[in-house]
């Protein structure tokens, strides 16, 4: 595990192209086992995640071609052992859930023996993966080892999700493709990355209708094919850089910004009086803004900021924006409706000097604006919550130590590097 120096206070300027988005990019490398024909995939981003998927895929026999520097991967599964699976499946990686549905559509067995986990945010459910296959037709049996079986085929069928779930729908989506007939899902999650995987499946020759709505449609039993497709930008990565840029007073300008995707997330910023602009696909924040957060017409009430699965704000960007707000002028309530665990790190970054009060586990109450010091903090399992700690401790003169700060090189690659370029100072320790 290694840690992170930050020597803050410096203003952050500059121009910058996002990565692609890594949760684009672990099922756009599971979809690909649904072809034994050649996938390129463009703009595919260098993670510790990913490249565990990689080196996974590669021992089941894909043959990968991938350029880091150009971001492009070339993959052909044709070589694939389609026993796979009958030993042992590795839920204990991150993402290999997203293998259920490709691999039982490939393989049309599949034997789990280990236990789903999860991380600080909560557990993840294996339950509704399930229930996504057996209503496709699988046969599901757990006598101490769960097992899947689809030799008969999986057939068109009808869900109605309990939640919007991104991972869920994925699984769906891969493996309704496969079935014979149509399938429905309602109640869907549509987030960029769900409609990234929607649109790979729909240039490998699917048919899937409803994309980026919560109700979608796949009319499966189609022969797939190879793709040439492009990953969209990372909007987590995006919104990080505009927000530090309006925390430390610079402009910040990031290409390829997927516009068509923020408007709801322009309206959470201009809660804290900042203003994004854009010239095409380029969005940009202007220096010396002005943080307050702007109170209600209903005086009565708090300015706040709820988060759900899409379209409404995402859950995953709910700490960036807490950062903003420890440095923005009056007071703000953040409901997590998503997670039970979304607020856990809170205390560490009260030890900035932050003035929180931790209201439930889904809602807490920040008072911005506050003077700050630095400090050291153990970063939690939780990709945006370090690096929501990384962009206050950017803001504060003095030096701080971000102890266990890995897993922010689980989503961003050259994160660190890219923010250097920009005017800051960090640095790993080992």
């Amino acid at each position: 595990m290694a840690d992170l120096k930050v020597r803050g206070g410096n203003k952050l300027s500059g121009r910058l192209t996002p990565a692609g988005n890594k949760n684009s990019a672990l099922p756009a490398l599971c979809a690909t086992l649904l072809t034994d024909e050649d996938v390129i995939l463009r703009n595919f981003p260098d993670l510790t995640d990913v490249n565990k998927l990689v080196e996974m895929l590669s021992s089941m026999g894909s043959k990968i071609e991938w350029d880091k520097e150009k971001k492009v991967l070339k993959i052909n599964n044709s070589s694939v052992d389609k026993n796979f699976g009958k030993e042992n499946f590795p839920l204990g990686m991150r993402g290999a859930i997203l293998l259920l549905g490709p691999l039982l559509a490939r393989a049309g067995h599949i034997e789990v023996t280990q236990e789903i986990g999860g991380c600080s945010l909560g557990i993840r459910e294996l339950d509704p993966h399930l229930e996504v296959l057996k209503n496709l037709g699988a046969e599901i049996t757990n006598n101490g080892t769960l097992k899947i079986d689809a030799h008969k085929g999986l057939k068109g069928g009808f869900l109605w999700q309990d939640y919007m779930s991104v991972t869920t729908t994925e699984n769906f989506v891969m493996a309704a493709v496969y079935a014979e007939g149509e399938s429905t899902m309602v109640n869907a999650a549509s987030e960029p990355h769900v409609q990234d995987l929607c649109n790979l499946l729909v240039d490998m020759g699917a048919e899937i209708e409803g994309i980026g709505t919560s109700k979608v449609t796949v009319k499966g039993g189609k022969k797939l094919h190879g793709a040439d497709f492009t990953i969209s930008s990372d909007h987590h990565e995006i919104t990080t850089l505009l927000a530090l840029g309006a925390m430390t007073g610079g402009k910040i300008k990031i290409e390829n910004s997927e516009p068509e995707h923020f408007p709801l997330i322009q309206k959470a910023f201009k809660k804290f009086n900042v203003d994004i602009e854009y010239e095409g696909d380029t969005a940009f924040v202007r220096e010396n803004q002005k943080l307050k957060i702007l109170q209600p017409y209903t005086k009565n009430l708090l300015q706040k900021l709820e988060a759900a699965p899409w379209p409404y704000f995402p859950a995953d960007l709910l700490p960036l924006m807490i950062a903003l707000s420890v440095k923005s002028e009056g007071s703000i309530m953040f409901w997590n409706k998503l997670y039970e665990g979304g607020f856990f790190w809170i205390p560490e970054l009260i030890k900035f000097g932050a003035h929180i009060v931790m209201c439930d586990p889904h809602r807490i109450i920040v008072y911005g604006n506050k003077p700050l010091k630095e400090t050291t903090v153990d970063a939690p399992n939780i990709i945006r919550a370090t690096v929501a700690l990384l962009m206050v401790a950017l803001t504060i003169e003095g030096e701080t130590i971000i102890r266990n700060a890995d897993s922010i090189k689980r989503a961003h690659p050259n994160f660190i590097e890219n923010l250097n370029t920009l005017g800051a100072d960090l640095e790993w320790v080992e």
